[in-house]
């Protein structure tokens, strides 16, 4: 089961921020108040005596003290720019196991934390994008290259990909073996503007269950990994609604594939 962090993050701060509202209208006038008293009660006023009538409770001063804290990276990763780690090779060779990525939050609008409605229209979704979202049925994040907006007509047959009735262009690289999966060719994949490499396993016959024609429904985008032999997208559970968008991947910050490794720098830059 996968930890809700936005959830917790968002009770968080509601709970922290609650108790410090509470001190401010309530519980500090009260500790003004019997400064007061005790003043009017003796000549000489002892400092240490103010000092422990003046005191906060530890539980409100650490509210008070970590609530700015949690605000602001309820706003950064709400907002601005959240960071993931890929956890598995759908992406491959774009983004390989353990790459930590920054993901841009206002690029398809703003969105409410937690239930995702959007509240400031700012862009959509464009084909090639690399697209984080919440796969639909579960509550788990995924990344995927985005291949097919509403209204258009994807088909996927032999290894090969169509938009629109039209081959998409791609051009060889070079062919590799990796230990897991053997030998693979790596291609550089053209879709409208957007110029990136995808990876199909050498040997392996087209999977006849990732075969076929959609039409993408309004409000919906049509997905695929870059590992097009290894990658759980669109063509076995159709569309992400736009509700489930999270944000736009937009670089690679770190590469960090084991705890028992030290982390390495030799990924980093903007994600195509």
């Amino acid at each position: 089961m996968d930890i809700n962090f936005p959830l917790i993050l968002v009770l968080l701060v509601f709970g922290t921020g609650l108790i410090y509202l509470v001190d401010v209208l309530v519980l500090l006038p009260k500790r003004k108040l019997a400064v007061e008293q005790y003043r009017t009660t003796v000549t000489t006023e002892d400092h240490e005596v103010v000092a422990g009538l003046q005191k906060e409770p530890v539980g409100i001063e650490t509210a008070k003290s970590v609530f700015p804290v949690l605000f602001i990276v309820l706003v950064l990763r709400s907002f601005l720019y959240e960071p993931f780690q890929i956890p598995s090779g759908s992406m491959k060779p774009t983004l390989d196991i353990g790459d930590f990525i920054l993901v841009n939050k206002f690029a398809y609008g703003i969105r409410l934390p937690v239930i995702g409605t959007k509240v400031i229209d700012v862009g959509d979704p464009q084909r090639g994008d690399v697209m984080v979202f919440i796969k639909p049925g579960d509550d788990i994040n995924f990344i995927k290259r985005v291949i097919g907006l509403p209204g258009d007509t994807i088909k996927y047959d032999d290894k090969k990909l169509y938009i629109n009735g039209n081959l998409v262009e791609e051009s060889f690289i070079t062919k590799r073996t990796d230990v897991g999966t053997g030998p693979y060719k790596v291609f550089e994949e053209t879709i409208d503007d957007n110029k990136h490499t995808i990876r199909k396993i050498l040997g392996a016959a087209s999977r006849k269950d990732g075969e076929g024609e959609w039409v993408v429904p309004e409000g919906h985008y049509f997905v695929m990994g870059d590992n097009r032999d290894n990658s759980n997208d669109s063509r076995f559970w159709k569309f992400v609604p736009d509700e489930n968008i999270v944000g736009k991947a937009v670089a690679i910050w770190m590469h960090w594939p084991k705890w028992t490794q030290l982390p390495s720098f030799k990924n980093n830059g903007a994600i195509n």
